[in-house]
């Protein structure tokens, strides 16, 4: 896989759009390596992060996000399917998984139905290790060019919108992926209260 050859076909460099796509893949995939690389006991695949992680947004070029630069038609809301789509025409069937299920803390039926979302009514949410690693990494980073992590507070306040369920699988995923950086779950109110447990993985 050429990850650059495919990021070029939709990212022109010197343009605003690709510095964005650039910092923030490069961000999430510096953080999704380095949590993964400390869980040798879930045997994560490195090279498949490294790849997968580049390539998560590939599909925002296609969306209409004016702050982002994004001139396309679709709803933002749209851009892991489209991401899918756009590996799964190059023969990347596992990689466009982790575009389509990347989105918050992934995107259930349920979901699509209840906030009317324009996407395939079908399960969207992160089931490998590596969908898994990826998906957390990417909510510690805005594509607003500053690349300083979110804290676990910012993170779980923007994912209380789409309901308490979201909070908690997100801290979940940092109790099991970094443990030492979350306070008592008690001091996160917008997470719910709600036992937390960690969701299954797949290989």
């Amino acid at each position: 896989m050429n990850i650059r050859e495919i990021i070029l076909e939709f990212y022109r460099p010197g343009t605003r759009l690709y510095d964005i796509f650039m910092d923030h893949a490069g961000a999430v995939t510096a953080r999704a390596l380095d949590v993964a690389e400390r869980l040798p006991h879930l045997s994560p695949n490195l090279a498949f992060i490294k790849q997968a992680a580049m390539l998560h947004d590939i599909g925002i070029a296609l969306t209409r996000a004016k702050r982002l630069r994004c001139h396309g038609d679709a709803p933002y809301v749209c851009h892991g399917v489209l991401g899918r789509k756009l590996l799964d025409d190059r023969g990347y069937h596992r990689h466009g998984l982790v575009c389509e299920r990347h989105v918050g803390v992934g995107i259930s039926k349920t979901d699509i139905r209840r906030q009317k979302l324009p996407l395939p009514l079908r399960d969207m949410r992160p089931i490998s290790i590596e969908e898994q690693i990826i998906c957390y990494a990417d909510k510690f980073y805005s594509k607003n060019g500053n690349n300083r992590p979110k804290s676990i507070r910012a993170i779980l306040d923007t994912l209380s919108s789409y309901g308490p369920d979201k909070g908690e699988t997100f801290l979940a995923w940092a109790g099991r992926f970094e443990p030492s950086i979350l306070e008592p779950v008690s001091n996160y109110p917008s997470a719910g209260k709600k036992r937390i447990t960690s969701p299954p993985c797949q290989k």
